[in-house]
């Protein structure tokens, strides 16, 4: 059985001393290292999820920028496809008048040509007449 007596006395205070000695010496340092490291845990947290959320707002700007890119270009490649196509109806028509001069131009000499050589051959029928009897018949008219 356990005998109280005087000497429980000085056991409490030497249990209190030890116990502010070690506060001193090691709970308190452990418990600031530990406080530390929390802090700095948290304050990793906070920078990963803070530069979480930049990195989804940069990559929806990206995604956003890509999207405007592809339609201010097909926009563009939609206008310049117009404008050559409207390019290519004025030189067509271009060519397309030429050729009808040129073409005018030749029926019209054609015509020339052929009025010249008509008149020519109705100048000489004549004579074509006499050769042609004079060779049929083989005598001169």
């Amino acid at each position: 059985m356990i005998d109280i007596n005087w000497t429980v006395l000085p056991q409490i205070i030497n249990f209190l001393i030890l116990i502010f000695a070690l506060n001193l010496v090691c709970y308190k340092p452990i418990r600031k290292i530990l406080l530390e490291r929390k802090a700095t845990v948290d304050g990793l947290t906070n920078n990963i999820a803070s530069a979480a959320e930049q990195s989804e707002e940069k990559d929806k700007a990206y995604t956003q920028g890509v999207r405007e890119a592809r339609a201010k270009g097909q926009k563009e490649k939609d206008a310049l496809l117009q404008e050559a196509g409207d390019e290519e109806k004025v030189i067509v028509g271009k060519i397309m008048d030429k050729a009808r001069e040129d073409m005018a131009a030749i029926k019209e000499q054609i015509s020339k040509e052929t009025a010249e050589v008509k008149a020519a051959l109705e100048k000489e029928v004549d004579a074509f007449a006499d050769a042609i009897t004079q060779k049929i018949l083989g005598r001169a008219a």
